[in-house]
């Protein structure tokens, strides 16, 4: 049964609309634990346009599940994470002008310098997974330095329709099997909601799908701890 890693980055989003004091991700995060939630997830942005240092630091103190940031290969915010130290930190890619991430993280181009990161990340002790398209040369260079996990992007999934998205999934399926083949983790996420997740859920062994936006939209209309029980019960039936 897949783990539901919750992203709350756009309850900070909100906050940030204001700059003010709410509403806060820390409260956020124990609604959703309250909900069920085996692991929150924050994307601490360069640019820092949502989540923020100090929101980074005390989730760290108050989060009693999995702690998962996302980051990119910026030395400032490795330096903060392997200080701080969350249990998982998870590399993305990252462009100013975007809106939210638009695809996995190009290994094969960028390959020394992730691998700097993944040994960065492991050397102080944090569990680092890859978010990567389902492409089998990303994986496989995954493997070779040394990632712990590989969350699958699903965006493409996520957009495609009817026989498109069959298509998508037996990519994932494909790449979700070579991830496990080589001994890493599977996770998912981007783009999943109330009405296409079962399907990634269902993928043989997917140990963790990570959910943001779907879930704050629907918690804006009934409340964060409700919003995750359902994706809870969606994600494990």
């Amino acid at each position: 049964m897949a783990e539901l890693g919750v992203n709350i980055d756009h309850v900070a989003t909100v906050r940030q609309a204001r700059r003010t004091y709410e509403p806060d991700p820390v409260w956020a995060a124990t609604l959703a634990e309250l909900g069920g939630a085996d692991g929150i997830t924050i994307h601490l942005r360069e640019d820092r346009r949502h989540i923020q240092d100090r929101d980074f630091t005390l989730l760290r103190e108050t989060v009693t599940v999995k702690l998962n940031l996302e980051l990119a290969c910026v030395a400032e915010i490795l330096d903060l994470a392997c200080h701080v130290k969350p249990d998982q930190a998870t590399l993305v890619p990252e462009k100013r002008e975007e809106v939210t991430t638009e695809g996995g993280l190009d290994i094969v181009s960028n390959r020394d310098v992730v691998a700097r990161a993944v040994g960065q990340l492991r050397d102080a002790g944090i569990v680092v997974s890859l978010f990567l398209d389902p492409d089998a040369s990303q994986v496989d260079v995954a493997a070779q330095i040394g990632a712990h996990a590989v969350e699958l992007h699903t965006g493409q999934y996520a957009l495609a329709k009817g026989e498109q998205r069959e298509e998508e999934l037996a990519k994932l399926v494909t790449a979700g099997n070579q991830i496990t083949a080589l001994g890493m983790t599977l996770h998912a996420g981007h783009g999943l909601n109330y009405q296409n997740v079962k399907p990634v859920a269902a993928i043989p062994a997917m140990h963790e799908l990570n959910i943001g936006h779907s879930i704050v939209s629907r918690a804006v209309m009934v409340g964060m701890e409700r919003a995750v029980r359902e994706m809870k019960s969606l994600i494990s039936s």
